[in-house]
């Protein structure tokens, strides 16, 4: 029997009186990444007992509109690409 191997992936988030995300850290050891700062962070999970996306989607409050208009296309096409090699779907692509 195969021995499953577990890794972690954590996330920091410092908050301002407001709850406002004023930073965003994190970390995964076994990827080399000890401390790193983003300014913007979109995780999905899919539930399929309920058959729906859970999402944390943040981003510090001094994040400039242009970094995220970069930020939102570099993901939609990444997205993409993951589905198209996911699928093979070329029209969903």
């Amino acid at each position: 029997m195969a021995k499953n191997i577990k890794s972690e992936i954590k996330i920091q988030i410092e908050l301002d009186e407001n709850r406002v995300p004023e930073k965003l850290k994190w970390k995964a050891a076994d990827g080399g990444v000890e401390s790193a700062e983003a300014k913007a962070m979109l995780l999905a999970m899919w539930d399929s007992k309920v058959q729906e996306t859970l999402q944390i989607n943040l981003w510090t409050k001094d994040m400039p509109v242009d970094e995220m208009k970069v930020f939102f296309h570099q993901t939609l096409v990444a997205m993409a690409d993951t589905y198209h090699r996911a699928t093979d779907d070329e029209k969903m692509t």
